[in-house]
């Protein structure tokens, strides 16, 4: 499968898979990243802001169409809401699980991402559990966490890393 790529002069070593509007990146044009997103959409935040999902490739993270162990780094920032209308800026910002695949969805995507990892590679996990806890998301991997840092006013933003072992 041919893999559309803007901007790919620089070998990427980073792979973000749902990268969505690239909120938390210093660099949002990284050429180091290669950033992947199931969904290209524009639109206006409530408060006038505009949000734009514009990947370098289209990438479901749950059938990545990257041979295995190809980036050293992996970001994983699925999205995180069960609940949302269709309306919701919430759900054009994060994106929207799907309330009756969403175990199954991330459990293939946490497969996913540790395949095109290299070993001794690092997944860089982002959860916000205000709809479900992080043990729950957590209980879909077989990999053992390295560390990890809850992060936002009510601590709900929980950032994890991994290091993936060898096979």
């Amino acid at each position: 499968m041919d893999v559309p790529i803007r901007n790919s002069g620089t070998q990427k070593i980073v792979l973000d898979p749902a990268s969505g509007s690239r909120m938390f990146y210093f660099d949002q044009q990284d050429d180091r990243v290669l950033f992947g997103d199931i969904r290209t959409e524009e639109h206006v935040l409530c408060d006038g802001r505009a949000l734009n999902i514009s990947p370098d490739a289209y990438t479901d993270f749950r059938d990545l169409p990257f041979p295995d162990e190809s980036f050293r780094v992996v970001v994983f920032d699925p999205p995180h809401l069960e609940n949302a209308g269709p309306k919701s800026w919430l759900a054009a910002k994060y994106g929207r699980l799907n309330k009756e695949t969403w175990r199954d969805d991330l459990r293939a995507g946490f497969s996913e991402c540790f395949r095109v990892l290299k070993t001794e590679g690092i997944l860089i996990f982002k959860w916000n559990e205000t709809q479900i806890k992080v043990r729950e998301i957590l209980a879909l991997t077989d990999q053992k966490p390295l560390i990890g840092h809850m992060s936002g006013k009510a601590m709900n933003t929980h950032w994890i890393t991994f290091m993936k072992g060898e096979r």
